[in-house]
């Protein structure tokens, strides 16, 4: 293949794919033209000035956007599951000092509340931790899915939870309910305190690199 006819191709993929697929990015259009073609990135990014400064396609600067207070970020629809976390942590250490063993049928209150904050609460948080929510792109697969979340949230509060009570074995307090319930819930604040951070973080460091959005 002669040069002229390799960059008439490269040309020919790097519209199509703007006609096509409308990448916002040139990091995302650089991703679908080298999945296309198999060029280098560092050519393809060549390309892509070339038909810029040829006036074919046309590169529009992107101003980065200004991070969000954490106070202002609490107060929107993505920390709904922050303050369900919190809200379900609460009322489950409430129901437990406040319903006694015998008390029907207020007493089934307290074994659903348990039941989610031992088996759900203390591994979703630390998942959260791991995996924050993430911008959905058309050439990012790194997101956890909903039957993926909900998988490891059940088996890392079965593996932590054991952890707690082993710990809590070797201190004066040892395995009792009150020493149970605060440190799962102190286990529970730090661990969404620390995902919310995280999740906050992540969206503006998402779009870092990305500078300029691409169209034709």
């Amino acid at each position: 293949m002669t040069n002229d006819s390799k960059e008439a191709k490269i040309t020919e993929t790097i519209i199509q794919v703007i006609k096509e697929k409308n990448p916002q990015t040139v990091e995302q259009l650089t991703t679908l033209v080298k999945e296309k073609t198999k060029i280098p990135e560092k050519e393809i990014l060549e390309h892509i000035i070339k038909l810029q400064n040829a006036g074919k396609i046309r590169l529009k600067k992107q101003t980065p956007p200004t991070p969000m207070k954490l106070a202002t970020y609490l107060k929107t629809e993505q920390t709904i599951w922050y303050w369900a976390t919190i809200t379900i942590a609460i009322a489950t250490v409430a129901a437990v000092f406040t319903i006694p063993e015998n008390f029907y049928p207020w007493i089934y209150i307290r074994y659903a509340l348990g039941t989610i904050f031992v088996l759900w609460l203390p591994g979703y948080t630390f998942i959260k931790v791991l995996f924050p929510a993430e911008l959905h792109i058309k050439t990012s697969q790194k997101s956890l899915d909903t039957i993926e979340r909900i998988a490891l949230s059940l088996g890392m509060s079965l593996a932590l939870v054991p952890i707690v009570g082993l710990l809590l074995n070797y201190t004066p307090w040892g395995i009792r309910l009150t020493p149970i319930v605060i440190s799962l819930l102190a286990l529970t604040l730090t661990f969404a305190t620390a995902a919310l951070i995280r999740e906050h973080t992540a969206v503006p460091k998402q779009n870092i690199h990305h500078h300029k959005d691409t169209r034709q």
